[in-house]
Order: C-alpha cells, then structure tokens, then sequence
C-alpha cells in the first residue's frame, strides 16, 4: 500500500476563491474601491508572503487602528470559513483509496488555519492523517517533512507519489525525497531547470488518474 502524500492549498482545496471571497468582503467593509482586489491578491501571492506582512501591507494602505493579530485572525478565519470541499476531489481520494494508495496530506502553513481547513470541509474523512509544517519544525521543499508524513501512519516511504502546484515546495520537494510527482499546472508552464515533474496534470482528479496509471 503506497503512499499518496498530497498537498492542500489549491491541491485538493481551492485556496484562491476563498481569499477573493474574504478579499471582497473585506474591501467593501473598509470602503475601498472594488478594482483594489487585484492590489491585495498580488501582496498575497498566492499564498506565500507571510500573513503578518500581508496585514501590515493592509493596514499601511487604509490607514487602518486595528491590530495586526487581529487582521491575521481574520484572514485565517476567512479563508477558513469560504473553504469547500469539491465532491469530485473527495470521489477521487476515495478511488485512490480504494485502489490500495494511503492519501496523506502534507501542507506548509500554520496549524490553526490549516487543521481547520481540513476538518471543516470534511477532508478528514477521506485522508489517513495530515502533516502541517509550523507542527512538524519543517516545511516543503525538505524533504523530511515527507519522511515524517510517513512515519505518522507507520508506512514506508519508498514507491510514493507526491502530488502538488508548487514547483518549488512540492516538486523540488519531492525531486529531494527522490520520490516521483505530479505537478498541477493551473495554467502555467514549468520553467526550472533544477528538477522536473514526473508527471503534469491540470488537476487533482487528472492527478490520482496519473498515479494510478504510472
């Protein structure tokens, strides 16, 4: 039984609607124009600045009295609250699963935001467990973040897959572990000359199809 060590953020949850979502709301609340989504979405990359940053970058531009811990609090608990899981994505885990791979996620990120992504969309009931770097004291790209994924549901590491959108986090990650992988391109093109997925597909479902597969 192998290993499926699968990435959370716009793997197998959406993370770019849900914090256009907050996004949204949170402009209109402070009376910005509406055209500023596309300001905050660019400070928030995708995900990767740090939260303190992309609220001192919100408070800095609406002049805004609020603390930033409260700022940062709001943003996990939007993303959080406008995160769904798609039922095509818990049909695909549970195909996975029933072909013998053990789904495990492994997501860089704070525990608080993303253990309760997890467990409020229910992606708990299609997973064996779940590594969060800010609790495991080491994120993607190391590789030894998949190594502890393995160690907590007592498996062996060898003839896993990884399965990811981030070059560097989860292909260089994998490419490290020496582990295969499946890059979900979400419209891109890969341009490193590093390492290289095993496989590309444009999307989680396209993705266990390839691992099955392969």
């Amino acid at each position: 039984m192998p290993l499926l060590l699968l990435d959370l953020d716009n793997t197998l949850l959406d993370r770019d609607g849900p914090f256009r979502a907050w996004g949204e709301r949170f402009l209109d609340t402070v009376g910005a124009p509406p055209t500023d989504i596309d300001w905050l979405l660019s400070v928030d990359a995708d995900g990767l600045t740090d939260r303190w940053d992309v609220a001192d970058a919100i408070r800095d531009r609406y002049g805004l009295d609020v603390p930033a811990i409260d700022l940062v609090e709001e943003l996990h608990d939007g993303v959080v609250a406008n995160s769904r899981l798609d039922p095509l994505i818990a049909c695909a885990l549970r195909i996975a699963d029933n072909a013998g791979w053990v789904p495990v996620v492994v997501t860089n990120g704070a525990v608080r935001q993303q253990d309760a992504k997890i467990r409020r969309t229910g992606l708990d009931r299609y997973v064996a467990d779940w590594v969060i770097s800010e609790e495991a004291g080491v994120s993607k790209p190391n590789p030894r973040i998949f190594a502890l994924a393995a160690q907590r549901v007592r498996m062996p590491l060898r003839r896993a897959w990884v399965v990811g959108d981030s070059p560097e986090a989860d292909i260089g990650g994998a490419s490290a572990a020496g582990l295969p992988s499946v890059w979900l391109h979400r419209g891109r093109r890969w341009r490193d000359n590093r390492f290289a997925p095993t496989r590309t597909a444009d999307g989680l479902i396209a993705a266990v199809a390839a691992v099955l597969a392969g």
